[in-house]
């Protein structure tokens, strides 16, 4: 058989929006995940099991014409994870002779100073970030000696639908449906960039179409930076919610909560990122590719029709702050 199948690794977030876009363009895909499989549909099979494991990484890869890397791990299991989960995945794509499309975030950069783009200075602030720096070095040697065509994908924080670790996750719901502030993890007035999660997954499947991809880091369409509380205040409009409020989550309260919590732990050393101006430059997509992300006020507007339709889902519950 000719490798044409379009094989995703991680069906998180990003993963399964990518399947999506992948089945659209008529692409067989395969979709592999830790959990249980669930059911298949036409084009689109389900294979679970432990990418770490090599042997079941070839499995899994086998046939591929693209792998995409969108695996994700906890943050409190990344020095255990994410650099055997990535090793997976190159071997993977090797034997399978494959492309490798990676999604990576903007860690490595650290505290920026101007907008971040492909060849800001790497300076990581923080341990992920410097996890991340190993990453992006793995991947890029493995397509430096040819064993796997490489091209890796860098997304800012992540909004849209449906999206449980993001700053629009279930809790965020909870609180302005219930006519409760906002919370933001620092400064909700600094400038932040923010991707929004179906643009990720175009701009992964352009990256998995077009060779001159290969060998580069992108940075994904990203809308130009403003603050968080405008943003969720774009949103509140969409929502008919008038004057939606956002509080500052501060640092101690996360600290604290970190005593119990392995995830909340880890967030307290990225919290640097809305202490500064963070912002970046996509410049290098938009102009190779084409095109830039959906037009803001229309991506807001498809996750506030999302959020409507299952406003009674979102039950109150705890929060951060009282």
């Amino acid at each position: 058989m000719s490798n044409d199948v379009h094989v995703i690794l991680g069906a998180g977030q990003i993963g399964s929006r990518l399947a999506e876009v992948l089945l659209a363009k008529g692409h067989r895909v395969r979709l592999v995940r830790k959990g249980p499989a669930r059911t298949t549909r036409p084009n689109l099979e389900y294979l679970s099991g432990d990418i770490t494991d090599l042997g079941f990484a070839e499995r899994a890869a086998r046939n591929a014409a693209v792998v995409y890397d969108c695996m994700n791990p906890p943050y409190h299991m990344w020095p255990e994870l994410l650099l055997p989960i990535a090793r997976g995945a190159l071997h993977g794509a090797e034997k399978a002779g494959a492309k490798l499309v990676a999604l990576d975030c903007l860690y490595m950069y650290g505290r920026p100073v101007g907008a971040m783009h492909e060849d800001s200075v790497i300076a990581p602030c923080s341990k992920k970030g410097a996890l991340r720096v190993r990453l992006a070095e793995l991947r890029m040697e493995a397509h430096r000696q040819g064993r796997v065509p490489v091209a890796v994908g860098r997304a800012s924080d992540f909004f849209g639908s449906d999206l449980p670790y993001s700053l629009w996750n279930p809790r965020f719901f909870e609180r302005v449906f219930a006519g409760r502030a906002a919370e933001c993890m620092g400064d909700p007035d600094m400038l932040h960039a923010y991707t929004y999660a179906p643009d990720i997954a175009r701009a992964l499947a352009t990256l998995g179409e077009r060779d001159e991809a290969m060998g580069r880091i992108w940075i994904l369409p990203t809308h130009a930076a403003e603050s968080t509380r405008a943003l969720v205040q774009r949103l509140g409009r969409a929502l008919h919610l008038d004057g939606i409020q956002v509080t500052r989550v501060p640092k101690w309260l996360v600290r604290a909560m970190g005593v119990f919590n392995p995830f909340m732990r880890e967030v307290v050393e990225m919290m640097y990122q809305w202490e500064v101006p963070f912002t970046v430059d996509d410049s290098r997509f938009r102009e190779t590719f084409g095109y830039g992300p959906t037009p803001l006020d229309e991506a807001v507007a498809e996750v506030a029709s999302w959020a409507l339709t299952r406003r009674a889902s979102f039950a109150p519950s705890r929060s951060l702050l009282a």
